[in-house]
This record gives C-alpha cells, sequence and structure tokens, in this order.
C-alpha cells in the first residue's frame, strides 16, 4: 500500500479571470491526485521578480497524494499546459501567465534534483507564500530552516 502525503501547493495567475483560473486549478489538482484537503483565501500581491501592469491572485492549497515528488510535478506542468501557459519561467525571467503551481512542501521530504526543489528555494522570500501558507497551516516545519510557517512569516516582515 503506498503511502500517502500532505503536499502544499502555492497557486497564482496574472492573466485572463484569475478567480477562475485558481478554481479551475484546484479541481484539475484535485481530479488528479485526490481531494484538496485545504485552501487558503485569495490574495492579490505585486507581481515577483519583473514588471507587469497585472497583479497576482494567489493562494496555497493542500492535497493528500500517492505520487512521487516527480510524478507530481509532472502533474502540476501538465495542469499548468492544459489551463493555457505556454512558457515556464525559467533562468530567473518570469512573464505573465494564466496559471503557476509551485510545489512548495511534500511532507517533510528534501528533494533535490536537476528538475525539482523541495522545499520550494524561495518560498522564505515570498510574502505571497507565506501569508496563505501560514493561514492554513502555521505550525508545519520547514524541513530545511527547522523552523515553522508562522515564524518564517514574522521574519520576513521583521526584515522588511
Amino acid at each position: 500500500m503506498t503511502k500517502k502525503n500532505t503536499v502544499y501547493l502555492g497557486l497564482g495567475t496574472n492573466s485572463g479571470n484569475r478567480e477562475e483560473n485558481l478554481m479551475r486549478a484546484i479541481e484539475e489538482l484535485s481530479h488528479a491526485l485526490g481531494n484538496c484537503i485545504t485552501k487558503s483565501r485569495f490574495i492579490e500581491t505585486e507581481p515577483w521578480g519583473f514588471d507587469s501592469e497585472n497583479k497576482f491572485l494567489n493562494c496555497v492549497a493542500a492535497f493528500e497524494t500517492e505520487k512521487s515528488p516527480i510524478e507530481l510535478l509532472d502533474t502540476t506542468e501538465e495542469i499548468e499546459r492544459h489551463l493555457g501557459r505556454t512558457t515556464k519561467s525559467t533562468g530567473g525571467i518570469y512573464h505573465d501567465r494564466t496559471i503557476d503551481i509551485d510545489i512548495l512542501l511534500y511532507g517533510n521530504k528534501i528533494v533535490e534534483s536537476d528538475r525539482l526543489t523541495i522545499p520550494h528555494p524561495h518560498m522564505h522570500k515570498r510574502d505571497f507564500v507565506l501569508e496563505p501558507l501560514a493561514e492554513i497551516a502555521p505550525h508545519i516545519i520547514h524541513p530545511t530552516t527547522g523552523k515553522n510557517i508562522a515564524s518564517l512569516l514574522k521574519e520576513f516582515y521583521e526584515s522588511k
């Protein structure tokens, strides 16, 4: 019997009907992974890492899945393409997008490969990830820092 792991996914969109984009992504993720355990409220944020006239709508959703981390990555990328994402951000160059799905945490696993790094390497630097994650999972421990999400969010704001 395969063990289910709780995964936390960051979702963002800044083009098209943003609320519908997030709802459709969560629905497709639920079909592919299993029911959504919980999700944060949607928050509107400025683009991160690039200039755009379009603000983002972001949230974090938790799912239980039997998929491996790489299978999960393949699934999220397939859903992004299905929902209209045509280019992936690479080399620190970002673009407007109908949907972006980032794997933030996969249980307490640490994964480092050419295709995937878990926990997400920038999550502790992004309020649009930490705020919604702290809303639904404040006590979850970040596996590389050893700190809970609420503490990481507090440190983020104290450093500004």
